[in-house]
């Protein structure tokens, strides 16, 4: 009995003194946190190479999977050494997940410098005229209004004679001061691109190390949680991380096909009306589309300003075909691809997107639609697991209208 009073005081000192550490650290990084974000982004910058890899893996997971499997059922029926038939079923994964990734950004550089470099040399060459049709367009619409069209012309003349004194100021008039300026901002250009292609190249082989031990890495989880907790809580954890994998791969990769096939058919389109830098513009759309809700306005604004700058009839109808484009993949495409993935109703989503694109910016808007869809279910799997220990209805639709529930018997009084 004494034993157990006084594992029981030994229990209860050790959770005031973890709730007393974590209160300070907690307040320590309130009060100093640029030091702490500092610190934070020191260690993201050392294993930057390792999320990279991570990611890669993740998305390549499902194509190692399927050619592994298909390679070994095809190898076992002429070679019955299972151990070296996974090896080389493993190596073949491995091997087609690789040259995959290196095919799609090999194919990218190809098709987008050459393009970007044109797009870029076609406009400087040709941005007299752009602005020849801007005015003759303007003058056109306000042939009616002569004082807007004066107003609107004039601020126009007077912000190309900014652009134009800035760029003559910054290019010719050059000091040393500026010239050195310039200089380090060059270096550290380069220096920050040398050091992002690097941690590609071994987040590449972290990638092919991941894909390789996933499992073993699977199995020394799960080791790690039961070992912690007891069987119903580690089981309900494993069940959640499970949800969790479901959620992030099904919705993710879902998307990278939908955004892959909006992108085709959106060059197709541009194509067919002739529109100026096709495939710049349908990568563009491509890429931001993985974006929910607020990606097709996005890659709208800076294609639409590039068409507007070679004919701004024509960027009328881009922004049309755009609109229409991203109603069939809203309504039409992506509800096929991606089906209910998440539960999560409209609302939620457009309060995931901007809570997670203000945290974490750019990659945030990508994971806030799976990352809310899980903080979802975990709040509804509590809210269900408190209800039910009070004998309470689960269903929300109990609820609505509800004015109170009767202390004695529990009955719910609308």
């Amino acid at each position: 009995m004494k034993n157990n009073e006084f594992k029981r005081y030994i229990y209860t000192g050790l959770t005031a003194v973890a709730v007393i550490a974590v209160c300070i650290v907690f307040w320590y990084c309130i009060q100093y946190w640029s030091e702490v974000a500092r610190v934070i982004h020191m260690i993201i910058g050392i294993v930057a190479p390792i999320i990279y890899g991570a990611v890669l893996a993740y998305l390549t997971t499902p194509i190692y999977n399927r050619v592994t499997k298909a390679v070994k059922l095809k190898l076992l029926k002429v070679w019955k050494d299972e151990k070296h038939v996974t090896g080389l079923a493993k190596a073949a994964g491995t091997f087609v997940s690789v040259s995959l990734v290196l095919v799609i950004v090999a194919g990218l550089f190809q098709m987008l410098i050459p393009q970007m470099i044109e797009s870029l040399m076609g406009i400087r060459d040709s941005f007299p005229t752009y602005l020849q049709n801007l005015y003759a367009w303007i003058q056109q619409v306000l042939a009616d209004n002569p004082d807007i069209e004066a107003m609107v012309l004039s601020n126009l003349q007077n912000s190309v004679t900014m652009a134009e004194s800035w760029l003559e100021k910054s290019f010719t008039n050059i000091d040393m001061t500026r010239l050195g300026e310039f200089l380090t901002g060059v270096s550290s250009s380069v220096l920050s691109l040398l050091v992002f292609i690097k941690n590609w190249l071994i987040g590449l082989i972290v990638m092919v190390y991941l894909l390789n031990i996933k499992d073993t890495l699977s199995a020394q989880g799960k080791k790690i949680i039961y070992s912690c907790m007891n069987l119903k809580w580690a089981n309900n954890v494993i069940e959640e991380l499970r949800f969790v994998n479901q959620m992030f791969g099904g919705f993710i990769i879902g998307k990278l096909v939908d955004s892959l096939i909006i992108g085709i058919i959106c060059f197709i389109g541009t194509s067919l009306m002739k529109m100026p830098f096709t495939l710049l513009i349908s990568v563009i759309i491509g890429v931001t589309n993985i974006i929910p809700f607020f990606g097709p306005f996005i890659g709208a604004i800076p294609t639409g300003f590039l068409v507007l700058l070679v004919s701004p009839v024509k960027c009328i109808y881009f922004l049309i075909f755009i609109l229409l484009l991203q109603q069939f993949d809203g309504n039409i495409l992506g509800p096929k691809i991606l089906g209910d993935s998440t539960g999560l109703s409209s609302f939620w989503v457009l309060f995931s997107i901007l809570l997670f694109g203000g945290l974490f910016g750019f990659v945030g808007m990508i994971i806030a639609v799976p990352a809310f869809a899980v903080i979802y279910d975990l709040i509804a799997r509590a809210v269900h697991f408190s209800l039910k220990n009070k004998k309470l209805s689960m269903a929300t639709e109990d609820y609505k209208d509800l004015d109170h529930i009767d202390e004695k018997d529990g009955r719910f009084i609308k």
